[in-house]
């Protein structure tokens, strides 16, 4: 989604997501456990893989990495992990969409609805706002350091649908059966992405002032602030003097 990266990047230049080295960790490894299910080929599991390198990019040891897959794959026990979403909004009336990767259905749904509630939003039905959201591979390349032509050279022909830029990055996005082939092909040009994950980009971004845009960010911070919780994905089009509030923040 617009905007997604520059948030994303200020998040992690400013230690907002993910500040503790402990959360990370677990995060990381969740998704290693859920993504080892379908396998613990690599090569076999696009998912994996991606989950992988972002353990690695948080620095997740290599034992803690090969135990998770381990878990995943039945060999060690403490695999027993649930995928969920939830579906609600936030200030606004802004859509919210939440991954969330738990041992414990009951005490996540508890927590988040709890979370919403008081972050001005509100838990939602199931499909009340999945429908907003396109399922994709993303793919963010430095634009300091490619320019769109290498990007599209590399990508288009494995499969990218779009190059998107995206302030200080360039987004690549692709169909989900495409993202390891996208992923090998930039592999094999010698491109470097700063992330690779499937995203649930927003159809349609709404504008919000900054004072929404504020309560917003709050709010999704807190919901990643909670263990449970991998991802959350929103509607917004955050203002551009809230980046800047964010940045100097």
């Amino acid at each position: 989604m617009a905007g997604h990266s520059k948030w994303a990047n200020i998040q992690h230049r400013k230690g907002r997501q993910d500040a503790k080295r402990g959360k990370a960790f677990t995060k990381a490894a969740k998704e290693i456990i859920i993504a080892a299910k379908s396998g613990g080929n690599v090569d076999m599991n696009p998912r994996l893989r991606a989950a992988i390198q972002a353990a690695k990019a948080v620095n997740l040891p290599k034992d803690k990495i090969e135990n998770a897959i381990k878990k995943g794959t039945g060999e060690l026990a403490g695999g027993e992990m649930f995928e969920v979403q939830y579906e609600g909004y936030g200030p606004g009336g802004i859509a919210i969409l939440v991954e969330a990767a738990t041992d414990n259905k009951n005490r996540t749904v508890a927590e988040v609805r709890h979370i919403l509630s008081r972050g001005n939003g509100n838990m939602g039905e199931a499909g009340c706002v999945a429908w907003m959201f396109d399922k994709k591979g993303t793919l963010y390349f430095d634009k300091a350091r490619y320019s769109e032509e290498q990007i599209m050279e590399a990508g288009l022909e494995a499969g990218a649908e779009d190059v998107v830029d995206d302030d200080e990055a360039w987004e690549v996005r692709c169909a989900p059966e495409d993202f390891a082939a996208v992923q090998q092909a930039f592999d094999d040009a010698g491109l470097e992405y700063s992330s690779a994950e499937i995203s649930m980009i927003a159809q349609n971004n709404i504008d919000v002032d900054v004072d929404t845009g504020r309560k917003l960010v709050n709010l999704i911070d807190k919901l990643e602030d909670n263990d449970d919780v991998q991802n959350v994905f929103h509607n917004a089009e955050l203002p551009d003097e809230l980046f800047a509030e964010l940045e100097q923040g």
